[in-house]
């Protein structure tokens, strides 16, 4: 008999979540708010750029800073590979520790360099100071250099939710900022921080942040034409595969909707077919193009992106990062191998590798990864 009731009961249990759970689905938007970005005007696009000139050097010095345990794949990289190519200043990568930086949710490197490092190289500090989303926004160590990188004149820039990161260190106290889509409500307990909408990019006094992750795009060209000029940061683009760039936005398309609940949930519950997909590791890769097409492949919630190579030594890429290999192998089996996109410019990498994503697990978990980048598809 008892066996009986606590088998009921746990019926009874599954029956009272499913039943609230499908409640939730049920109130969730079926799809996000359709409609275009609001135009952005000549005035506030050259604020924009005065507001991002260098403030100290002529050739600016770029500190971009993350954990050691997690911080975020694209808002790491591609910061670094977009100005490092554009040879606009002197652009480092730093780690809050010695050891690698292992960033989320895949790849691995070797900064050039610890905070403690930098700051006994360089004890001016930097121009800009580049955040990226981390594991821990409130890691008294990275904010306690955030501010003193402030206090000695860096623009600091917070890249999606490393907005949140800054907002901790309280420099965006009393001023404008936007952040990941999914990050609003918690950049908005922050009484003192005014949220701005439909901005990609938003700059107050010397804090900037923007919103989700391949924000770091338009971001770092709108950076190299405040330090080098528009044609420049067009020369870039056309490089990088992108037609145009601004800080247009229309935050309501993204947001958390039914359709991304049930893709997380279905993708989840399909753990036995989970695969690890293995990215060769070759000399000169090309690190943002790399960055995005492993950060998109392991947000899918059926695949991981993996690197691998020949030997355990580090892969120096285009920019000169040390990326790691996380497996030490000759090859990849040839179905586990993603279909090659790391040749391509950074913005072609991303739309083909949503496209063989799409291929692969089907149109709602192609639209699940741009949403979690926040990437107009």
């Amino acid at each position: 008999m008892i066996w009986r009731i606590l088998a009921w009961c746990g019926v009874g249990c599954v029956a009272l979540l499913a039943a609230i759970g499908g409640t939730w689905l049920f109130l969730l938007p079926g799809s996000p708010a359709q409609g275009t970005a609001p135009a952005i005007s000549r005035d506030e696009t050259e604020a924009t750029l005065a507001a991002l000139k260098p403030p100290k050097r002529k050739r600016p010095l770029i500190a971009i800073v993350g954990i050691n345990e997690m911080s975020e794949t694209t808002d790491y990289l591609m910061p670094y590979g977009i100005l490092a190519r554009a040879d606009v200043a002197d652009v480092l990568t730093l780690g809050t520790q010695p050891g690698p930086v292992a960033l989320y949710p895949a790849l691995k490197v070797q900064p050039h360099a610890t905070i403690a490092e930098f700051d006994a190289a360089h004890p001016d500090g930097a121009d800009y100071v580049i955040v990226p989303a981390m594991s821990r926004e409130d890691d008294a160590v990275a904010l306690q250099w955030i501010k003193s990188q402030a206090g000695k004149g860096a623009i600091v820039i917070g890249v999606c939710v490393g907005a949140m990161v800054v907002a901790n260190t309280g420099l965006l106290d009393g001023r404008r900022a936007t952040t990941h889509w999914y990050s609003v409500r918690d950049l908005q307990k922050h009484p003192a921080i005014r949220y701005v909408a439909d901005r990609r990019l938003v700059v107050d006094r010397g804090v900037a942040t923007t919103t989700g992750i391949t924000a770091s795009m338009p971001m770092a060209l709108t950076l190299v034409e405040a330090i080098a000029g528009r044609a420049k940061a067009q020369a870039v683009a056309r490089d990088i595969g992108l037609a145009e760039w601004d800080a247009r936005h229309r935050s309501e398309a993204f947001r958390f909707t039914r359709p991304f609940a049930l893709t997380a949930i279905a993708n989840t519950l399909a753990f036995w077919n989970r695969e690890q997909l293995g990215i060769a590791l070759t000399p000169d890769i090309d690190e943002v193009s790399l960055a995005l097409i492993a950060d998109a492949w392991s947000r899918t919630y059926r695949s991981h992106a993996l690197t691998f190579a020949a030997t355990a030594e580090a892969r120096t890429s285009r920019s000169g990062l040390r990326i790691l290999p996380d497996r030490i192998a000759a090859d990849w089996p040839a179905q586990q191998t993603p279909p090659a996109a790391v040749d391509l410019p950074p913005a072609r990498a991303l739309d083909q590798t949503l496209q063989s994503i799409d291929a692969r697990y089907g149109p709602r978990t192609a639209d699940f990864v741009a949403m979690q980048l926040e990437y107009p598809r």
